[in-house]
């Protein structure tokens, strides 16, 4: 039927209208790259800071050691910039916490790690 056939074309000329450039890979880039509201790079580091140190805290002391000796050398230097930055900005109970972590990643990693982690920061 000629009547039903117009019908189904209306119908899915509708379906079809989409701004197919909404969705243009260059425009989307663009707006990425000026995008006031948007976080910035230090603004993920503080909240992947944040979240590392709540982990940290959030450990009970008796799996600390255990924790730390999970970790190869590169993971002990990072879990030291971690504690380093926690001592930096100290909340609560967490002082306490990252110095029972510091004993063993320094028991770890040695002197080194503390070195170079403390080299590394004085050169950004």
């Amino acid at each position: 039927e000629p009547s039903g056939m117009a019908k189904h074309t209306v119908s899915s000329a509708r379906f079809r209208r989409v701004d197919v450039d909404e969705y243009d890979e260059n425009k989307f880039v663009d707006e990425e790259e000026g995008g006031d509201g948007q976080a910035g790079p230090d603004e993920g580091e503080d909240r992947a800071e944040s979240i590392v140190l709540k982990v940290l805290i959030s450990f009970k002391a008796n799996d600390i050691e255990k924790a730390v000796q999970s970790l190869d050398k590169n993971g002990v230097d990072l879990l030291m910039k971690y504690i380093y930055k926690g001592f930096e900005s100290p909340s609560d109970n967490s002082s306490a916490v990252l110095l029972q972590w510091h004993e063993k990643a320094l028991a770890a990693g040695g002197v080194g790690s503390i070195v170079r982690v403390l080299t590394a920061r004085k050169t950004v």
